[in-house]
C-alpha cells in the first residue's frame, strides 16, 4: 500500500480533475462501472466468500454476516444504484441564486464539490460502490477505509472500479482504498487536513464517536438507529402488524430497522398479542414494561437500558403510554435522531407526531425501513446523517456539495 500521505496527494490531484469534469463524461464512466460490476459478479462473490468464512470462523453475529454478504441481488442493487445516478441531475455548477446589489455587483451562489471525501465504514461492502458513485457524480475524490471483516470484498470491488475508470479515460484515483487494516491508519486519516476536506463515518456507535471526538478534519456524523414505531389509539391494527413485522424483521442488521415499539394503552390489550404473534414467526424476543408483560406472557421484562438500545438483532422493546404526548416525550428522550413512525388514522395525531418528533425522518403509516437513499430516489446514499448541520437524513448528491459565491462586476472598487 502507498503511504497515506501519498494517497492523500493522489486524491487531491484527482479532485481537481473531477471538479471540472463534464456531466456526460461522468455519466458514461458511471454506466461503464455498473456494467463492470455486473460482469464481475462471480469474482466479487468469490472474494466475498473469503470474508464470510473468516467472519463465521471468528464467531461473527448472524446479523453482521448478513450485512457482509453480497448476494446476486445486492450486487445487482449496487449496479442499479449507479445506473440511477446516471439519470439524476448533476448538481455541480448549479447557480442557486443571483442578486444585483445597489453598486451594480451581481452576487450569486454556485454549487461545487467538497473536494476529497474520506469514508470510514464497517462490514457492508456494498457501501464501497455507493460511496464511489455519489462522490464521483458530485465531482469529489474518495478515500475509503473499510472494516477488516470485508477487506477481500472491498479490494475486489475497488479494483474493478479503478480498471473501469482507466478504460473510460478517467483518473483511477477518483477512488482509493486503504488496504492495510491497522487502526493506526484511521487515526492518521482523521488528521489529514491538508488533503481531506470531510470525513464521513458509517458503522457502529463506537466507530462514529471515535471519529467525531478525535478527528481534526470536519465530520458529517451518521448515526445509529434506535428507531421507534408508535401505535396510536386510532391505529389500523392489521396495518400496524404488517408494518412492525417488516420494520423489525426484513433486515435486522440495518440502522433503519425498528428497535422500539410504543403502544397507546387504550389499544394495548388488543394489539400487543397480535404483534407478538407476528414477531414470533421470526423468533423475535419481545421485552416490555409491566403492562406489556401482563398482557402477554411471552414478553419478558425490559430494563431501563432497553429503551435506548439499538439491538441489530431479533429483539424489540415495548413501552405502553397513556397518550400521544407521552409517546412523543418517550421517543424524543430515547431516540437517536434517525427514523420514527406513527400508525394512526387520526389526522391531528399524525400532524402532531410529524411536528414534534425530533428525527431525520418521520413517517405516518409506513415502515422505517424506507429511510434509504435508494428508496428516496437518490440512486444510493453516502450515509444517513443524524446531525443538523450541512446534511440530515439520507445523503445523496446535494449533501456532497458546498457552495461558493460568484461575483460579476464592471470595475467597482470599494469606497
Amino acid at each position: 500500500m502507498e503511504t497515506l500521505e501519498q494517497i492523500g496527494k493522489n486524491a487531491k490531484a484527482a479532485s481537481r480533475l473531477l471538479g471540472k469534469m463534464g456531466t456526460t463524461q461522468k455519466n458514461e464512466a458511471l454506466h461503464a462501472v455498473a456494467d463492470a460490476l455486473l460482469a464481475a459478479k462471480t469474482e466479487i462473490q468469490t472474494e466475498n466468500q473469503k470474508d464470510i468464512e473468516r467472519g463465521k470462523a471468528n464467531g461473527m453475529h448472524p446479523a453482521m454476516i448478513d450485512r457482509l454478504t453480497l448476494t446476486d441481488a445486492r450486487i445487482e442493487g449496487m449496479a442499479e444504484g449507479l445506473y440511477q445516478l446516471v439519470q439524476l441531475e448533476d448538481p455541480i455548477g448549479e447557480v442557486t441564486s443571483m442578486k444585483k446589489r445597489p453598486n451594480g455587483l451581481m452576487i450569486g451562489k454556485k454549487k461545487v464539490p467538497l473536494g476529497v471525501v474520506a469514508i470510514i465504514y464497517e462490514s457492508r461492502p456494498n457501501v464501497t460502490a455507493d460511496a464511489f458513485g455519489l462522490t464521483f457524480k458530485s465531482g469529489n475524490a474518495v478515500i475509503l477505509r473499510g472494516g477488516s471483516d470485508a477487506i477481500c470484498s472491498n479490494i475486489a470491488i475497488v479494483d474493478i472500479i479503478r480498471k473501469s475508470l482507466e478504460n473510460s479515460g478517467v483518473t483511477p484515483d477518483a477512488i482509493q482504498l486503504i488496504t492495510d487494516t491497522d487502526r493506526k491508519y484511521v487515526n492518521e486519516l482523521m488528521t489529514m487536513n491538508d488533503y481531506v476536506d470531510v470525513i464521513i463515518p458509517r458503522g457502529g456507535a463506537g466507530l462514529i464517536q471515535n471519529v467525531v471526538h478525535n478527528s481534526t478534519v470536519p465530520v458529517i456524523e451518521t448515526g445509529t438507529g434506535n428507531c421507534h414505531i408508535y401505535i396510536d389509539a386510532d391505529a389500523d391494527i392489521a396495518m400496524a402488524c404488517d408494518i412492525i413485522y417488516n420494520a423489525k424483521t426484513q433486515r435486522i442488521g440495518v440502522c433503519n430497522a425498528c428497535e422500539s415499539l410504543v403502544v397507546d394503552k387504550q389499544i394495548a390489550k388488543k394489539v400487543i398479542p397480535q404483534i407478538v404473534d407476528r414477531l414470533k414467526q421470526k423468533q423475535v424476543e419481545v421485552r416490555g414494561d409491566e403492562l406489556a408483560c401482563a398482557i402477554d406472557d411471552r414478553i419478558i421484562a425490559a430494563t431501563e437500558e432497553d429503551w435506548g438500545t439499538e439491538y441489530l438483532d431479533y429483539i424489540i422493546s415495548v413501552k405502553t403510554v397513556d397518550s400521544i404526548d407521552e409517546a412523543i416525550a418517550h421517543i424524543n428522550k430515547y431516540n437517536t435522531g434517525h427514523s420514527e413512525s406513527i400508525i394512526t388514522n387520526n389526522y391531528a395525531h399524525a400532524q402532531q407526531f410529524l411536528d414534534e418528533i425530533d428525527a431525520a425522518a418521520v413517517y405516518v403509516n409506513a415502515s422505517t425501513r424506507f429511510t434509504d437513499g435508494f428508496e428516496f430516489g437518490f440512486g444510493a446514499e453516502i450515509g444517513i446523517s443524524t446531525q443538523k448541520i450541512h446534511a440530515r437524513g439520507p445523503m445523496g448528491l446535494d449533501a456532497l456539495t458546498t457552495t461558493k459565491y460568484i461575483i460579476y462586476g464592471n470595475g467597482q472598487v470599494r469606497k
